[in-house]
């Protein structure tokens, strides 16, 4: 039995992988609804500090992993006490910390964006040698777009660092205990992620550099492969090996960076786990980032990590999903060719969830894209009319 912390949709694929491989699963989410708890052997639904359901889920499984990476590191170090945990918590506490993990990278050669950290809010300032326009990150507990504003110039600061206030005031002070990051903003010309797998033995894979598109801060498209030359494709590739190598992490990495319109590569965030823009791999690739997942966390053999075809993921975010799953949209998307819908049976929408994803797949790139758009045009315009 394998054990996941956290409960979302990547923990369901998870445990579909490893069901497919003949284990069993055990899922702890604070959440009773989440989707992974549905299809675990074990299901344990109970906060994170909760002693008991430690013991309850530690007791039967023979390694662990993780779906999300704000999982708290204590419960991660206890875990560690019992059976391997994989990727290990020295490396999620590493990542968890913005500041933390930038400060890995730079001083592992890895190239990022200009940054500094802010460690109280009377501190909060952009540095002149990085200058306007920045970003402020909170150093931990960000994803999707979360914690993290863009300041076009001073009175951005201003009204940011009044916000703050006002929050910390209203939180006892608890606001912000962590710091901030301070980073250079970066004019890129594409997002680009690379999925690293490592296993036990050193062994690693990597998948094929996928394009990347968000909105508001939440991944809307991947394309693969992404549309660069093949001299950037190797850069990106060499940067993501060196980055979980230096690591020496073992399990599915995400590696994501900016390609700036002059050719160089940043850099941005590393994800200790399956990644929203590795979806594809469930069905353009020979073995899904899932089932490596599995392969790494249980000491096996990698798989291989072969595009077997171009794909384009669209993702599904809150209401989305309500206006795909409805009428004629739904039946013209299961008439499309290449067409795989997934939807992750959360219960609840929320503005900005993830809800599912279509991946369609084609014999070329751009035919594959081409399909993509016309649920692209209707996601993003609701105006406009449906899928037929």
């Amino acid at each position: 039995m394998i054990g996941v912390l956290g409960g979302g949709q990547l923990g369901a694929m998870f445990a579909s992988a490893a069901r497919r491989l003949g284990y069993q699963v055990a899922v702890w989410d604070s959440d009773p609804d989440a989707p992974a708890l549905r299809e675990a052997d074990l299901p344990v639904s109970a906060p994170f500090i909760d002693a008991a359901a430690l013991e309850r889920f530690a007791g039967p499984i023979s390694a662990a992993t993780y779906e999300w990476e704000n999982v708290p590191f204590s419960v991660s170090a206890a875990l560690e006490q019992h059976v391997p945990v994989r990727p290990a918590p020295r490396i999620l506490r590493l990542l968890q910390n913005r500041l933390d993990q930038k400060h890995f990278l730079a001083t592992h050669g890895i190239p990022v964006a200009p940054f500094c950290a802010v460690r109280s809010l009377d501190a909060l300032a952009v540095p002149r040698e990085i200058g306007y326009p920045a970003l402020c990150k909170t150093a931990t507990s960000g994803y999707d777009g979360k914690g993290q504003w863009r300041l076009a110039g001073p009175h951005d600061l201003q009204a940011l660092q009044s916000r703050l206030g006002q929050q910390a005031t209203s939180q006892s002070g608890r606001s912000g205990d962590s710091g901030w990051i301070i980073e250079q903003f970066l004019s890129f010309e594409k997002e680009l992620s690379v999925l690293v797998v490592r296993g036990t033995d050193g062994d690693s894979r990597t998948y094929t550099v996928a394009e990347n598109v968000h909105e508001a801060g939440i991944l809307r498209t991947s394309r693969v492969p992404a549309e660069i030359g093949s001299r950037t494709a190797d850069q990106a590739i060499g940067l993501a090996r060196a980055v979980v190598e230096g690591l020496e992490g073992v399990g599915v990495f995400c590696v994501e960076m900016f390609l700036m319109a002059d050719g160089r590569l940043f850099v941005n965030e590393v994800a200790p786990r399956p990644h929203n823009s590795g979806h594809y791999t469930l069905d353009a690739c020979t073995v899904s980032q899932f089932e490596q997942q599995v392969r790494a966390v249980c000491g096996l053999p990698l798989g291989e990590a072969r595009l077997l075809c171009p794909a384009v993921m669209v993702n599904l975010i809150g209401e989305d999903q309500t206006r795909v799953l409805s009428g004629e949209t739904l039946r013209g998307l299961l008439r499309t060719p290449g067409a795989k819908l997934r939807v992750y049976g959360k219960k609840t929408v929320r503005p900005g969830r993830k809800m599912g994803h279509v991946t369609f797949l084609a014999e070329k790139g751009e035919t594959a894209w081409e399909t993509s758009l016309t649920l692209q045009r209707l996601l993003t315009n609701p105006a406009q009319p449906e899928v037929r």
